[in-house]
């Protein structure tokens, strides 16, 4: 099973080669890296112990339970999150840095936490910035039929309420990730001969993932169900609200930058699809920004408030992503192409929210 041919619009405005020139300037003379370098590291570091700290304490007996059981899974829920926002991101996006071995190791760390790097690789990579909200190609775009993200998927009853009971359904994004969907994606991205985008067989990665997927489930619940003297119940159960802190604040990350009123939904037609825009200005076309000034945010989500300049450049590092949307923002107002980062976090939650509940309704007939 081959992917639809989708066809992008040839370059003739220069928007794309000026922008690249001015970012590529933009190395030369302040000197920078594209990677990440120590503060990369330093931010590994904590969010690796926010995960495994927690883990370890309860695990070998210094908390017996109580309260402070039920903090340290929800810190390790943040941990979690970080990791996956951080550190396995810019791995896998080769932007972690120069050296390869490095970014393939930080990339490794999804398999350190129950997920699988090559499935993320295709699903994200391959999948996902290629083909950005194009229906049919994109999977972040084609959830569960519970949840209606295009406005081309067919129209349920329930999902008039998606708006509701989808910020549950975020939660559960993570305990699925760890359970069935690596599996599914397998045997799906065999079917559609994306394996070979790995260098790998289908085969190795089943046995690789069955060996990496027992070791997490041998440390974060056999070990604490042998070691610790928590109860059974209150060990699973602390494993899913850990898994449910860190599948929300993924999901609000991820999904507001491209489920939002503006951003464009193309659609595979009769096998293919024929853009009218560039490769770079359909990631400005299916994209958004939010929260840029919020610092904290910036830093805890590894840049990914900054999604425009994610897609425009996925290979450098997200330290960068505050200095390169200036350029990017100068570049699209010369070019007259729409760029879309004025909103809060706060606004930019609501608009997806607006978004969610307009999608469970019909599209009102035009006059």
């Amino acid at each position: 099973m081959k992917l639809p041919v989708v066809r992008f619009a040839r370059e003739t405005s220069g928007f794309g080669k000026v922008l690249r020139e001015r970012v590529e300037n933009y190395f030369e003379e302040s000197g920078k890296k594209k990677s990440g370098g120590f503060s990369m590291y330093f931010k590994t570091s904590l969010m690796l112990a926010l995960y495994f700290t927690p883990w370890a304490l309860f695990t070998f007996g210094v908390i017996s339970g109580g309260v402070w059981f039920w903090v340290a899974e929800i810190v390790m829920g943040l941990g979690l999150a970080g990791i996956g926002l951080n550190i396995m991101h810019d791995g896998n996006h080769n932007s972690y840095s120069k050296n390869q071995w490095i970014n393939k190791l930080m990339g490794r760390t999804v398999d350190l936490v129950g997920g699988n790097a090559e499935m993320w690789n295709i699903q994200h990579n391959v999948l996902h910035h290629t083909f950005t909200n194009i229906d049919g190609l994109d999977e972040d775009i084609d959830p569960a039929s519970v949840l209606r993200f295009n406005p081309h998927k067919p129209l349920y009853k329930i999902h008039r309420f998606q708006h509701i009971y989808a910020w549950a359904l975020y939660s559960l994004m993570t305990i699925f990730w760890m359970l069935p969907k690596d599996w599914i994606s397998l045997a799906r991205y065999h079917k559609k001969d994306l394996i070979k985008t790995t260098g790998r067989t289908t085969k190795s990665i089943f046995f690789h993932m069955l060996f990496t997927k027992s070791i997490y489930f041998t440390y974060s619940l056999a070990l604490p169900l042998i070691f610790s003297s928590i109860s059974w119940w209150a060990i699973l159960l602390g494993w899913a609200v850990m898994h449910a802190v860190a599948g929300f604040l993924m999901a609000i990350i991820f999904q507001p930058a491209h489920v939002m009123e503006k951003n464009l939904f193309p659609q595979v037609e009769d096998g293919g699809l024929k853009l009218d825009s560039t490769r770079l200005e359909h990631q400005l076309d299916s994209t958004a920004n939010f929260g840029v000034n919020n610092r904290l945010l910036t830093y805890l989500c590894g840049g990914l408030n900054f999604q425009i300049e994610h897609h425009l450049f996925p290979n450098i590092c997200h330290v960068h992503y505050k200095a390169l949307s200036k350029i990017v923002k100068e570049t699209a107002e010369e070019y007259n192409i729409s760029y879309r980062a004025d909103m809060t976090f706060g606004d930019a939650l609501k608009m997806h929210t607006t978004t969610l509940k307009n999608l469970g309704r019909p599209a009102p007939e035009l006059a």
